[in-house]
């Protein structure tokens, strides 16, 4: 089991490898299914004070125009006014304003969300998966969390009526965090 005290090796500055990290969020559609998509470029940074979390700190800035839930029809109406106006408002961006460890290996990480330009405090429950060494001499680790939001906190308000009921898109939104991060040399 991993102990606080274990984390004090990890202090240091680490960077978002886009190439094993996954941001990605779930939304119901029609009410019957979910659709699952995520973010293809993005880049962050982390500091990591292993001595004591709460000085610990996390920035990412996501491009709007990546989205990508595998069609391209709903992929150019995601971009469009009608949700992230990505136009006007071309990144995604959280900045923690704390961090919490909440158990041996949990942390809840508390920040600023902006979504076409609206700002909300929102909090990510994270576990901390481990570390390692990669092939390249690296030293990797690994995070994984998420949160939902209500999309229409964020300014994102478009919807369609069912004939049988019910909405096309639900306000709740899942935020999916599957991080890896590299340590500064």
């Amino acid at each position: 089991m991993t102990t606080q005290t274990s984390y004090a090796n990890l202090t240091g500055e680490y960077t978002l490898d886009p190439t094993h990290t996954r941001i990605g969020f779930v939304a119901r559609h029609a009410m019957v299914t979910k659709v699952r998509g995520a973010f293809n470029e993005f880049t962050g940074t982390a500091h990591i004070d292993g001595d004591d979390p709460a000085k610990s700190s996390v920035t990412i800035a996501i491009k709007a125009n990546s989205i990508d839930t595998r069609n391209a029809d709903r992929d150019a109406h995601l971009r469009s006014n009608d949700f992230l106006s990505m136009d006007e408002h071309p990144e995604i961006t959280f900045v923690s304003t704390s961090i919490r460890q909440t158990g041996d290996a949990s942390f809840d990480v508390t920040g600023d969300l902006t979504i076409k330009g609206i700002t909300k405090s929102v909090t990510v429950p994270f576990e901390f998966e481990g570390t390692a060494q990669d092939p390249f001499g690296n030293t990797r680790i690994g995070f994984e969390g998420s949160t939902t939001i209500n999309r229409k906190d964020f300014g994102v308000t478009w919807n369609a009526a069912l004939e049988t009921g019910g909405v096309l898109v639900s306000d709740k939104v899942t935020l999916e965090f599957e991080v890896s991060a590299i340590k500064a040399a």
